[in-house]
Parts: structure tokens; sequence; C-alpha cells
């Protein structure tokens, strides 16, 4: 089984090597429900068994539909690609349209849901979708087929032979699975990956990731619909890493304490909002605490890696690691080695306080359509390098084009987007894909990103400026939560700003503010424009004029996927944020 070549044999792999007792664990009620990698293949035959059964044939699609990451997931991944059909992971938290719109593209045969409100979404549109015969879901629906009657059309093993002969005709370059993109702009596309380009991409990045292989934990909670959870996953089924599902995220602080993980995998916005809640306790603290807080943070902010530095910052390092930091670590399970960050870009200060707190971030770049990782930061060997993606994997190609976009090569790199060969023709050219961020590789061949092709925007002075840059800037301010920074065409840019209501109203607590209890009444507040009038000046010092954001709005709502402001990856739906604050938009510019 040294030979991976397809997705399938992931588990195969990790049960002649480790083994394990603790595969896949979900927690269900108050237990942390083990399932061994025996167990996981064994379940995964009788799905493929059952599926069979029902008729499914090789290249149907089957939708499988989560609300949270569980064993079950998994067990069906590997349970239907072992018939020659291709899973369709979508997001759980899309619109009914959405669901239709994907469902129909797709032709998906059968879809499988986590639970109730799943279920009711895909209730109201099934009918619209022709192709759908039946809908299962892993908890118990009234009115809905459950997943454990596929394990039980399975359970008679005498057509596993038609099982393993199918997998034996499965070759690395056959279509594993299609992945609609969240989309800032317009419909979803759908990402055609083989087995080939995951497969690749996780053998490619394990060894830049400093996993301990057979005795570890890892804590999975990112969208396992989204692929770089999900290639994270296999890669974890490879080192023999036991795999736990947080239960949410608002549970995920008490998960951490119960599982103690080696490893997990970030965004972040979730750093960030880690930071800012270890900040706000730090504010708290009195006298010398509160002193040697500062201290500490104010340290890590100064952090150089491979003791660039010199001794005495290490030594002072220290002594912060064991008065303050160890605290950080606590909070996060006491154990925790090593945190995996994607999806977007990663404030510097970040990775520098967190691995200054011995809690290493390894930021990593890459998109759906390279299934994901193009390159990532490994902290041995001088790998890595803050405020870089770190260095391109070997085996992946990566070329700067003359106006600076990142063009990508390699066995990772999709077949093409579903259905759609105009878009396909515009992203494969010549052999690259062509990402459409901007970036630079240095003279040490760590690559760095600095916008968005399509994001970039010329001011009416004829200036391009780089909204993300920008953004991420002001996101350091903890005024402001959510920040778009606008003006194309314009003659200056401006900025639509969600400030943080949470934080706004604990500093206006401290200073004897009276606020509104509405968010509108916080923002039409004089005092809090003006404060947030101040940070914004303050971190414009750090750019030309002509980027500056010279006038800005508040919003009162609350920037969300379920708002239709963000992705489930939490970037900016920038057309749709300005169709939503035209009026503010008008307000500034007219």
């Amino acid at each position: 089984m040294n030979n991976i070549t397809r997705l399938f044999d992931f588990p195969y792999y990790q049960l002649e090597k480790y083994n394990l007792k603790d595969a896949l664990v979900t927690k269900i009620g108050n237990e942390w429900v083990k399932t061994s990698t025996q167990e996981y293949i064994d379940k995964a035959n009788a799905i493929s068994r059952g599926l069979l059964r029902l008729g499914v044939q090789k290249n149907n699609k089957i939708a499988i539909i989560s609300s949270n990451n569980r064993t079950e997931w998994h067990i069906c991944d590997i349970g239907i690609l072992q018939t020659g059909a291709q899973t369709v992971p979508i997001y759980p938290t899309i619109s009914e349209d959405d669901y239709e719109y994907i469902l129909n593209h797709s032709e998906s045969t059968y879809c499988i849901v986590s639970d109730q409100e799943v279920y009711d979404k895909i209730n109201a549109i099934k009918s619209k979708v022709g192709s759908l015969k039946e809908v299962y879901s892993f908890e118990k629906i009234n009115g809905c087929k459950n997943w454990s009657e596929l394990l039980e059309l399975g359970s008679d093993t005498s057509n596993q032979n038609e099982v393993e002969t199918i997998k034996e005709s499965i070759v690395t370059t056959d279509l594993a699975t299609i992945i609609y993109t969240s989309g800032t702009t317009g419909r979803p596309k759908g990402v055609m990956l083989t087995h080939q380009n995951i497969v690749s991409d996780v053998l490619m990045s394990a060894p830049r990731v400093p996993l301990r292989a057979g005795d570890t934990r890892a804590l999975s909670f990112l969208p396992i619909c989204h692929i770089f959870e999900r290639m994270l996953t296999y890669l974890y089924q490879y080192y023999g890493i036991s795999i736990y599902f947080a239960e949410s995220i608002e549970k995920i602080s008490d998960n951490l304490k119960e599982v103690h993980p080696h490893v997990m995998s970030v965004v972040p916005r979730l750093l960030e909002k880690v930071y800012d809640k270890i900040y706000a306790k730090g504010t708290d603290l009195t006298g010398i605490k509160k002193k040697l807080f500062f201290w500490a943070l104010d340290l890590g902010m100064d952090y150089k890696p491979y003791k660039e530095n010199g001794a005495w910052y290490e030594f002072k390092l220290k002594i912060a690691r064991k008065l303050i930091f160890s605290k950080w670590q606590e909070g996060l399970g006491g154990e925790l080695e090593l945190l995996v960050c994607g999806s977007a870009a990663l404030q510097a200060r970040l990775a520098k306080v967190f691995c200054a707190a011995n809690i290493p971030v390894m930021e990593g770049y890459g998109l759906t359509e390279t299934s994901p990782v193009i390159s990532v930061n490994d902290m041995r060997n001088n790998g890595f390098r803050v405020g870089t993606v770190g260095k391109v994997l070997d085996g992946v190609e990566v070329k700067i084009a003359e106006d600076g976009e990142i063009l990508c090569k390699g066995p990772n790199v999709m077949i093409g987007y579903y259905k759609d060969e105009e878009k396909t023709n515009e992203a494969l050219q010549n052999g690259y894909f062509h990402t459409g961020d901007i970036g630079e590789i240095d003279n040490d061949g760590f690559l760095k990103i600095t916008d968005r092709k399509k994001e970039m925007f010329k001011t009416s002075g004829g200036k391009y400026v780089a909204p993300q840059v920008l953004e991420n800037a002001f996101k350091q301010s903890r005024f402001i939560e959510q920040i778009m920074v606008i003006g194309e065409g314009q003659k200056m840019p401006a900025a639509f700003i969600q400030p943080s209501f949470e934080f706004i109203n604990e500093w206006a607590q401290r200073k004897g503010i009276e606020l509104g209890k509405s968010n509108a009444e916080i923002i039409s507040n004089e005092r809090i424009i003006k404060r947030i009038q101040r940070e914004v000046e303050e971190i414009n010092e750090r750019f030309g004029n002509w980027e500056k954001v010279k006038r800005f709005e508040l919003t009162p709502d609350l920037w969300s996927v379920e708002g239709g402001h963000l992705t489930p990856t939490m970037k900016l739906k920038r057309k749709i944020i300005l169709e939503k604050y035209k009026d503010l938009y008008d307000k500034i510019y007219n």
C-alpha cells in the first residue's frame, strides 16, 4: 500500500502502517465516540456495497452537505469514491437558490445531509431538481431516510467483489470530486479535481508540515466541504493522526480543552478573534500583572525566527513564555504544536506574536483549483519567513506574469470547471493556471501575495489601490471588525466599516460613556465616530497619499455569511456589499 494514487487509498495505507483505535472521533452527547481505522474502512465498504445496490454507477454525482465536521462524512466520502461516483461537497450556509443551482448543475442523483436545518432547505427545492432520487441524513429526521439504511443495505458482503473490481478500474487521473467555489461574484463554479490532483497535493505537502506520525491528535473544525480542511484530513490520515471533530465554532474553546490537540487548521479571522480575547483579558489585569502582560506582548511583536534577535531577546522571550505565553497555550488545550493557516492573508503581527508564544502559525497559500496548497511555510530548515506564504512545494512550478499575476503549473492543478469550457480556457492557458492573485518571489524563494488582481482598482487620478493590503492594516484596530475599501474610478479611496460592537461596548463602559442599546445608535454616536476616525488616521500614515482612506461610513449590521456579506470562507462579497450600501456610497462620493 506504499503507492497511494487514489483518495480511497489513504485509509488502507493508515490501516497497514498505524491501525489507529481513534482514527475518526466525533462527540455524541457528552462522549467522544471513536472509530478505528478498521471500522472506518468496513463502514466505507458497506456504503459502497449499499450504493451499488441502489444502482449508483461510475461518474454519478452524490452531494454531501454537513453543518459540522463528523465521522460519517468521511465514511461516506470514501464509500462514494470507491464506486467510481464523484462527491459534490456543498457549504451548509448557502441559500436555497444556490442549493438548487448546484444540485441541478452537477446532476446529483443522491444527497446526504447532516441535520434538520439542511434537510429543510433541500426539501424546499427537491422537486426542482430532476436528477435527485433520494435524500439521506446522518441524524434521525422524521420523513427522511437515514444513512444507517445505506449501511444496512450494504451489510451483505456478497457484492464486495464488485466493489473491488470497480476500485481497481479507477485510475489516478479519474475525476474524484466537484467543489463549487463560494464565489465573490456570480454563480458558483464547479472545480473538477481528480484523485491525482488531491493525492499529489497531500504527498507534496507532507514533507513541509512537521507532523509527528502515529501518536498525535488533530482538531478539525473548518468546513470539510472546503478543499483546505479536506486535504488536511487526508494528510492526517496519511500521517496516522487521530482526527477529532469539533462540535461547532461556539464550542471550540471547550473542545480544545477536552481534546488537547497537537495540530489544527485556522483562518486568519479566527486568530484575530482569539488574539482580541486574549488582549481584552490583558486590559482587565492590574498592577504588575498588567505590565508584564503588555511587556510580553510588545516582545512578541518584535519576534523573528531562528534567534535572529540575539541572545538577550531570546532570554527575555524565555521569561515571557514562562510567565505569560504559557497561559495562552493552556487556553488552547496545552499541547498545541502547530497551527496551519490559510484561506486569506494573515497579519504579520499575528504570525509573530503566536510564534513568540510558542504556538507556531505556518501560513500557506493556494486555491480550490490547486487542491489547494501551492506554497507553505515550514519552521524547519529556514523555511519560515513572516509576511510570506512560504516556499513553493517541490513538484509545483510558479512563475510571475508581466502584470504580477501568479501562474501555477503542477499535478495539483484542476482539470477545469464543470460544464464551463469558456471559464476553463480563461483560467488554464499554456499549461498554467492563472490564480488571479498578484505576488512576488524574493531572492530566497519565498512567495509573497500582495493582492487579488480582480480586486485592485484605479482611482480617477490613475493610481492603483490594493484594497486587501489596506483592509488587513485597518483590521488590526480593535475598533474595526470588518472593512471594505472602495473607490474605483473615484478621486479617492473610502471605506465601509463594520465596527467591533462587542469591543466598543466594553471600551465605552470603561470610559463611562453612555451608548444607545442598538447598533444604529452606536454608529451615530459622535464620540465613537471620532474614535474610529482617529484609528483610521493613524493607520493611514503607513500608506501613500493616493492610498489613504479619506472618508468612511459605519454600518449597523454585522457582516456575515448568512447576511450575504461574506463567502463561506469569510471573504468579502464586494459586489453585494457595494449594492447593500449604495446609499452610503452615494453619501461618500456624491
